[in-house]
């Protein structure tokens, strides 16, 4: 067929075309690419090391394991302080295929054995332990328990000279031969190793073992969990990976903390890193203080000091009533006052008892409840307060006036009186019998109740929970609330239950309860207590004694690793949960911090080692890797 003959109108338009081309084609070798921009000024490739503008490289191939293997073992290579690339490539191979290699080798093994055996020679323990492994290898990949692989790990580091490069190359050395993993300088072929481990997805120095699929699991790299956010603040350094603990707890299921510790081990310094922290980010922070600890912390961020004691002019009236929001809550404001009351009340008057035959005995018997409850709405509606919320703006009533109301009234009510009466006119008058005269108006406030009598500090905490509660209800913002040795709250039902109730509403009033106390046993040992562990998102578990370790390890689900080092952190270390994710945890805080919150002795220093100076991963303890703290930058650091 002959060839169509093109008329000069498609020629020239042909010709447009070609000189178009040639013209983009000129314009792109002057435009800047991507390539251009990320590309080393030059690169030199030696037969054991490679140059890549200024910088040195080196490629290692891992060629050796052991017998067996354990989940975690690449995590001490991964979290250290070096600059490096790794690469993993794993390649699947046809089940039938190993079959039948296997096959051939126990075959091959059992046939040697039987020569070895005629000859007299002795027993090789080696072969026994080899056939063993493959017959086991077998059954499980017949049935379909094991696949097997084919596994090639490359490591290329690194460093701003030679000297320094080796020094790298015998770090990761090491790491590897203390858990009898071994690794070589891919020598003469740096070039296929380091374009084996930048990101192009080449295999081009195809090193590879046999693994199957229990074997290749354990090089997972990633088996610590990671507590760094966006925003929020600083609680410490997480031992597994060296990274840095950030968080918001606002952002969590609820805001509410659990702290667990013996005493020196440094709860109180965690949780005052925690409030001034907090208060940078608008967070205000109530701090219920029984043993003068925070007075120091609060003078040096311009906070309330609110010292309770029989002979202070600090008064709080557990009768206010809160000013509240939320119309619906408004409607029931004087009833849930009332039931905090009754429980209020039931603890002055003694709280439940233990009676001799081991049964708990109830403050009050259902007639004085009753009284009682009369005697309380008789007390609001003297002062012009009833359920109506346009009453409860009236001054509310005191102590002192449900003394004499039921004083004057019939059945057990003279009786619930004179068991009121040392709040009233006796040893504990005025304190909780008068008007509120206190201001928390401020970005920190400290309620010191130690100066009170230990027959009242449960009472003092009770009706200084109940105003914060009061309060927070009134003005939603962001708030922190701290309750020190809680425990004492958890010896008392009434209390107890309130703590219960505040910490499982505190969440719509954005308000964050963290609960402290070295007494675990008897925290633990409370139904309350262990609802208000259910009921915080984030637990701190520091150093702990023998019988707490066992106590938190059937609550918290520890593993065996776990309990050990329970027992035995040093000051500021510990186990830290928030959410699903636990890590262990390094407390730090800067010289300045150090200043503002320690109270005892002076704060321990916490020296970085070097990384070959550090502890192996745990080859016994499967997931739960060893702590390795020597990944961070060198530096002194103040820790409790």
């Amino acid at each position: 067929m002959a060839k169509k003959k093109l008329d000069p109108i498609d020629i020239a338009a042909q010709q447009r075309a070609r000189e178009q081309a040639e013209v983009e084609q000129a314009f792109l070798k002057g435009v800047t690419t991507l390539r251009d921009l990320i590309a080393p000024s030059s690169i030199e490739i030696h037969s054991s090391h490679f140059r890549l503008g200024t910088k040195y490289g080196r490629t290692l191939y891992v060629y050796g394991y052991p017998r067996q293997i354990y989940t975690g073992w690449l995590s001490s290579i991964i979290n250290i302080d070096e600059v490096l690339d790794i690469s993993m490539f794993v390649y699947p191979v046809e089940t039938q295929v190993v079959l039948n290699n296997l096959r051939k080798k126990v075959t091959q093994l059992e046939a040697s054995m039987a020569i070895n055996s005629e000859k007299g020679r002795t027993r090789d323990p080696g072969t026994e332990v080899a056939i063993q492994d493959a017959e086991e290898l077998r059954d499980q990949l017949q049935v379909g328990a094991e696949r097997f692989f084919r596994y090639g790990l490359y490591i290329t580091i690194y460093a701003d000279s030679l000297d320094e490069l080796n020094f790298v190359q015998h770090k990761i050395e090491t790491i590897f031969g203390q858990q009898l993993v071994f690794s070589k300088v891919a020598s003469s072929q740096q070039e296929q190793g380091l374009n084996s481990t930048i990101p192009q997805m080449t295999d081009q120095l195809q090193i590879r073992r046999n693994m199957n699929t229990g074997a290749i699991s354990t090089s997972f790299p990633f088996t610590s969990a990671d507590l760094t956010d966006n925003k929020g603040i600083l609680y410490g350094i997480n031992m597994h990976n060296n990274g840095l603990v950030i968080f918001d707890r606002f952002t969590l299921e609820n805001a509410n903390m659990v702290v667990f510790a013996k005493s020196g081990a440094g709860k109180s310094f965690t949780v005052k890193l925690e409030a001034i922290r907090s208060m940078m980010t608008g967070v205000d922070v109530l701090i219920i203080d029984p043993e003068n600890e925070y007075q120091k912390l609060a003078d040096a961020v311009g906070g309330s000091y609110i010292r309770l004691s029989l002979n202070s002019d600090t008064r709080i009236n557990p009768f206010d009533l809160p000013r509240v929001i939320d119309t619906e809550e408004a409607d029931d404001a004087l009833r849930a006052n009332l039931v905090t009351l009754h429980g209020l009340l039931r603890q002055m008057l003694g709280g439940s008892q233990l009676a001799a035959n081991g049964q708990m005995m109830a403050a009050l018997t259902p007639a004085e409840e009753a009284d009682l409850d009369q005697g309380l709405i008789d007390t609001y509606a003297r002062a012009g307060i009833t359920s109506d919320p346009l009453t409860h703006n009236s001054t509310p009533p005191t102590i002192s006036d449900l003394y004499d109301t039921l004083l004057h009234m019939g059945g057990t009510g003279p009786q619930l009186a004179q068991r009121l009466r040392k709040y009233t006119s006796g040893t504990f008058a005025g304190i909780f019998s008068q008007q509120s005269n206190i201001d928390i108006n401020n970005n920190m406030v400290v309620f010191n109740i130690r100066d009170l009598e230990d027959e009242l500090r449960p009472v003092a905490m009770y009706i200084v929970l109940s105003h914060i509660w009061n309060i927070t209800r009134s003005e939603q913002r962001k708030r922190m609330l701290i309750v020190d040795e809680a425990w004492q709250l958890m010896k008392y039902d009434d209390s107890a239950n309130f703590l219960f109730s505040l910490a499982k509403r505190a969440r719509k009033y954005q308000l964050g309860l963290t609960t402290i106390t070295q007494d675990v046993e008897d925290f633990m040992g409370s139904k309350m207590g262990r609802a208000i562990v259910a009921n915080s998102s984030m637990q701190l578990l520091l150093k702990q004694s023998s019988s707490a370790v066992d106590v938190l390890s059937d609550v918290f689900k520890l593993t065996e690793e776990e309990r050990k080092r329970l027992a035995n952190f040093p000051v500021g270390q510990g186990l830290f949960f928030a959410g699903q994710n636990h890590v262990h945890i390094q407390i730090v805080g800067s010289q300045t911090e150090q200043g503002l919150v320690t109270t005892g002795a002076p704060a321990q220093t916490y020296q970085q080692a070097p990384p070959e100076q550090q502890p192996p991963v745990d080859p016994t303890q499967g997931s739960q890797p060893m702590v390795n703290p020597g990944y961070m930058n060198p530096g002194e650091y103040s820790v409790r």
